[in-house]
């Protein structure tokens, strides 16, 4: 990291992703964007999704567009939304997550979308208006920064997402600050079972694919202790690296990085006093 500044890796993103906004979802998406190598037929955003666990069901509710295919997981099968909750997605892209959230959470919940690509944000937007959603807003805003009051989210979601940030610490600490007394965390991402090598982990496009930004199970837990989380489970998923490996073909990656289901939950005011 000594040799890429965090405005380095900030702008690689948010040009891939302003490419994928304009361009279309998946993971070679744009040009030289550095994932999956050369291929005769890339994945379909479809695909994708489906591999990672997402339903028929779930394909079909959303509007033309909405997926992307960028994901690593799938948040919604351990967030356990209940009607009328309140459900932040960091890094919302095209409103995938958003929109399979809103249908749970049901008319009196509420569903906030929150990215830093501006083509992403009106993209989102383009979505919901297509569908009339009337529980769905995005909002342009960093994940390190958040455009949402404290203490006012009942479940955050993210879906490999959080690796594109630089600096882990503060987005934890940004999602502590907006999750309600016993709100919990329900995340898909990307985590390194072993250190990737020194010129993996200096490429820009890994870093902007969610490869290179992978902390160590044991780091990511000290983080969410350090903030204030309780719970906390980390949950990898072995069969996920043969997938990983198809994001920059002949680097290994598989051999260094997984998916995992990242859980916490921010203690109620009485644990803490306690």
């Amino acid at each position: 990291m000594s040799q890429m500044s965090d405005q380095e890796i900030r702008s690689a993103v948010l040009e891939r992703y302003r490419r994928t906004a304009t361009q279309g979802g998946g993971c070679c998406a744009g040009p030289a964007t550095g994932c999956c190598g050369p291929q005769a037929q890339p994945p379909s955003p479809q695909d994708i999704s489906t591999a990672l666990g997402y339903s028929p069901e779930d394909l079909s509710a959303v509007p033309e567009g909405a997926n992307l295919g960028l994901g690593c997981g799938n948040p919604q099968a351990i967030a356990q939304l209940q009607p009328g909750e309140t459900v932040l997605d960091l890094g919302s892209g095209g409103g995938f997550d958003c929109f399979l959230a809103a249908r749970q959470v049901g008319e009196r919940g509420r569903v906030i979308g929150v990215d830093m690509t501006p083509e992403m944000v009106a993209l989102a937007r383009a979505n919901a208006a297509k569908t009339g959603a009337a529980n769905v807003e995005f909002r342009l805003g960093e994940i390190e920064h958040l455009p949402v009051a404290d203490h006012s989210v009942d479940a955050i979601l993210s879906n490999c997402v959080i690796n594109l940030a630089a600096d882990k610490l503060p987005v934890y600490r940004e999602a502590y600050r907006v999750l309600k007394a016993g709100g919990r965390l329900a995340i898909s991402d990307v985590v390194a079972t072993q250190p990737l090598p020194a010129e993996l982990a200096r490429d820009l496009a890994l870093w902007s694919s969610c490869a290179a930004g992978a902390l160590q199970v044991t780091e990511l837990q000290n983080i969410l202790a350090q903030v204030g989380f309780v719970e906390i489970a980390i949950t990898v998923d072995e069969n996920s690296r043969r997938f990983i490996d198809q994001w920059a073909t002949g680097k290994g990656l598989g051999d260094y990085l997984a998916s995992a289901r990242i859980q916490a939950r921010r203690p109620l005011a009485s644990e803490v006093a306690s």
